[in-house]
């Protein structure tokens, strides 16, 4: 049974920085594609940046230089979100596929992904 536990979010001003993390709990594999998605009320939820089990990062335009992701050897995936804006308040999720390599045009899918956190939602204030 996989678990994706996720913690980190908050309320920051804009321009400030925040972590998010998501644990991979019951499952171990060196093949993981893992990604962070965000949704806003009433929107479809987006593809924000992906990591792929290749070490391939792939993040969509509107945050590149300012998110980063990555995954430590406890299998941790982690969302590093500075030089936040307001347009960024949304639920974010982490997702997880195993034995897997995505292609660039498949890592910001979300229909991709078999696992999914339970959100963590982050609030920019102006």
């Amino acid at each position: 049974q996989v678990q994706l536990v996720e913690s980190g979010g908050g309320s920051v001003q804009a321009g400030g920085s925040l972590r998010l993390s998501c644990a991979f709990l019951g499952r171990t594999s060196t093949r993981i594609c893992s990604g962070w998605f965000r949704q806003t009320p009433g929107k479809e939820r987006e593809g924000v940046a992906a990591l792929n089990s290749d070490g391939a990062t792939t993040y969509v335009d509107f945050v590149k230089g300012r998110f980063t992701i990555s995954k430590d050897r406890a299998n941790t995936l982690y969302l590093e979100m500075s030089n936040l804006k307001p347009e960024d308040t949304a639920m974010y999720y982490c997702a997880a596929l195993y034995s897997c390599w995505l292609s660039p045009t498949e890592r910001l899918r979300q229909e991709i992904y078999q696992y999914w956190g339970q959100g963590t939602q982050v609030t920019v204030s102006s």
